[in-house]
Formats: C-alpha cells, sequence, structure tokens
C-alpha cells in the first residue's frame, strides 16, 4: 500500500506490495553448473541479467515442440572457435535451419578437414602476414594453406556436378556436409548439419571463400570447354519459404547481425506481401521467439543493432502482448553464446545423453 503524500508530494510505495521483482546478490558459493550461474546471472543486473533472459528463452524455444528455431550466423565465429556450440544446438535438435555469412562456413570447413587456426603473433606487421600467407582475423591467424584446401574440395564437389542442376547455397553445403561425413573424423558445423537434415542457407554466398571458388571453378570449366554451372539465389529464397510456411510456430536465434539476420527476418514480410497482395491465402506468419546476441547499440540505426520491437512494425515477430517473446544481449558472442548455450544444454539434458551415446558406441 502507497503511503500518504508528503510534503514533496511524493507517494512513495513499497516494492513487495506492488509485487516487483527482486533481485539478489550472486553467490558463486551455491555455484556448480553454468546453468547454476547464469540462473544467478539472470536474477542481478545490466548484461548478466541479459544473458539470464536470454537463456530463458532459449530454453522456451528448445521445449515448444511446435518451434522450428532458424539460427542466424555473422562474424568470424569459427574462426573464434565457437564451431562446436553450434554443432551441440545442431544436434541437440534445438536448431532446424541456419542462415549465415559465407565466410563463417568456410572458415569452418577448415576446422571440420583437420585444418588449424592460430593466434596472432604481434611482432609480425600485416605486410609481413600477408607475404607469409597469414590473414589475420583480428587476434587470430587463418593460414592461406588452408583456404587452398578448402577450394580442394569445393573443386571435387562441383567438379562432379550435374550442369543441368542449378546449384543453390543450401544445395552446395549439403553437399559439402555429405562429403565430411564420407572422409573427416571430426566434428564440423556442415557434417553435423547433413546428419541432422538442417538446411544452411548462405544469401551473399558470392561474398566469400566458397563463391570465389566457385568462380574459379567456372573459369576451369571455360577452359576445358565443359558446360558452365548456373547459381540461382532464388532456390535458396523459395525454399527457405517453404520451409518456414510449414511451420507451426517460428524462432529466430541470431548470433551477430547483418545480412543473415535480415534474410531470414524477411519471411515475415514475403509471406504478408503474398496474402494481402492476392498471391496465396496465408495467414500472418510472423516469429514468435527471438533472442539476438549482437553488442551493436540501437542508435546506430544498422539493422544488427536494431530491437524486435521495432521489427514487430515491419510485420516480421508477433508483438509481446500477443505472446511474442524476445531477448537481446549486448555484448560479445565468443562471451554470451557459451554461456547461455551450455546453461540451456543442461536444462534439456543434452550433455546428458550424449554420454550415453557414445557410451553405446563404445560398447559396440
Amino acid at each position: 500500500m502507497a503511503k500518504k503524500k508528503g510534503a514533496t508530494g511524493r507517494t512513495l510505495h513499497d516494492p513487495i506490495e506492488d509485487r516487483l521483482t527482486p533481485i539478489y546478490p550472486l553467490d558463486l558459493s551455491g555455484v556448480r553448473t553454468i546453468d547454476d550461474l547464469v540462473r544467478a546471472m539472470g536474477q542481478t543486473a545490466f548484461t548478466a541479467r541479459q544473458i539470464g533472459d536470454a537463456a530463458d528463452v532459449l530454453e522456451a524455444m528448445a521445449r515448444d515442440k511446435d518451434c522450428f528455431v532458424v539460427m542466424t550466423l555473422s562474424g568470424a565465429m569459427t574462426v573464434a572457435k565457437m564451431g562446436l556450440i553450434f554443432c551441440d544446438l545442431v544436434e541437440s535438435g534445438i536448431v532446424k535451419a541456419i542462415v549465415s555469412t559465407g565466410a563463417l562456413m568456410a572458415h569452418g570447413l577448415v576446422e571440420a578437414t583437420g585444418h588449424s587456426h592460430f593466434r596472432y603473433d604481434e611482432k609480425m606487421g600485416d605486410a609481413e602476414l600477408f607475404a607469409a600467407g597469414y590473414n589475420r582475423v583480428y587476434d587470430s591467424i587463418e593460414p592461406e594453406l588452408n583456404l587452398d584446401a578448402v577450394e580442394d574440395v569445393m573443386q571435387h564437389l562441383l567438379d562432379a556436378w550435374d550442369p543441368a542442376e542449378p546449384a543453390s547455397s543450401w544445395k552446395i553445403h549439403r553437399r559439402i556436409g555429405e562429403y565430411l561425413v564420407r572422409t573427416a573424423k571430426g566434428r564440423g558445423i556442415l557434417k553435423s548439419c547433413f546428419q541432422h537434415n538442417v538446411p544452411v542457407f548462405v544469401p551473399a554466398f558470392t561474398d566469400s571463400e566458397l563463391g570465389i571458388d566457385f568462380a574459379l571453378h567456372q573459369r576451369q570449366r571455360k577452359k576445358q570447354g565443359r558446360p558452365l554451372l548456373t547459381f540461382d539465389s532464388y532456390d535458396d529464397f523459395e525454399y527457405y519459404a517453404r520451409t518456414m510456411l510449414a511451420t507451426k510456430r517460428m524462432g529466430l536465434l541470431t548470433i551477430g547481425g547483418g545480412v543473415p539476420r535480415n534474410w531470414a527476418q524477411q519471411f515475415g514480410v514475403y509471406a504478408e506481401l503474398l496474402a494481402r497482395r492476392g498471391y496465396e491465402k496465408l495467414p500472418l506468419k510472423r516469429y514468435n521467439y527471438g533472442l539476438r546476441i549482437c553488442p551493436e547499440p540501437v542508435n546506430w540505426g544498422g539493422l544488427s543493432g536494431s530491437t524486435y520491437t521495432e521489427a514487430v512494425s515491419w510485420g516480421k515477430f508477433v508483438p509481446p502482448e500477443e505472446g511474442g517473446r524476445f531477448a537481446e544481449v549486448l555484448d560479445d558472442a565468443t562471451v554470451a553464446l557459451p554461456l547461455v548455450a551450455c546453461a540451456v544444454l543442461q536444462r534439456i539434458g543434452y550433455f546428458d545423453q550424449a554420454k550415453r551415446a557414445s557410451a553405446k558406441s563404445a560398447a559396440k
């Protein structure tokens, strides 16, 4: 109950009576798991609370059996060694489709084929790095020899491609995944995606190592007098649209932003236009859940930093008052993603299941 007005005209409320949610000190003595830590962080403040809230939203997506979760990826996350987290999110059944930058998939292919990335030695200048074939990604190195190995894989697959079948990014990445299942001993994002029938779309395919390799292969075919391949980006668009139109509910897990985020989100706009302009009779198809991990602030005006509530105005997301559920973490994904993903994977028992599956496989 509010107290009577004082001399300054203020009416002081009791937060308990107003049912405000209390926050608590982070007591590390009670933390035994990553999930324990993230739950405790969710009861604190600032970015820690964002991480806790993010885990709750991702858990809701994971437990919603009717929710089709799309993960969008940008930034050098595979060079930053986040690739196995993506494998876990796919293998656990949480992520059902991926929209990514091409570079991220190319660097992930490097890892899946047994090659390594390295720490950048600050004693070497960038001109010296270029001469040595060391491509710098902030504080890490992608050796040019690794990308030559990626080209070898691409040339092998494209050499056998039937020119009568137009290529598209989801088809190419599926072929790479199939190749990795046959040839790679370790885990890799495209290998996991093939094994779990998770399509991988790269809207800006030409803006990547794999896109460059496709262009080089075309030159090789022309030189050899062989039929050129065709690349149909609208095959990606239509296959993604068909996939999403068949869903009951949709969730979006975004790491970074950029083209992958917008391309995935614009499906809601496309579906609304199909209905409003008379092409098909459709209900509104909007994402029910949204979780993004990206440090870009909203005031820069870019898509990467835009809020989900802003996207509601475009018809991309269900508004909160109609059941939409969102979380946004303004943090480096190499810090926030491992915490959020691990907490949720622990909650749904994924690691216990993986251990049992590994023990069963070893016993055979």
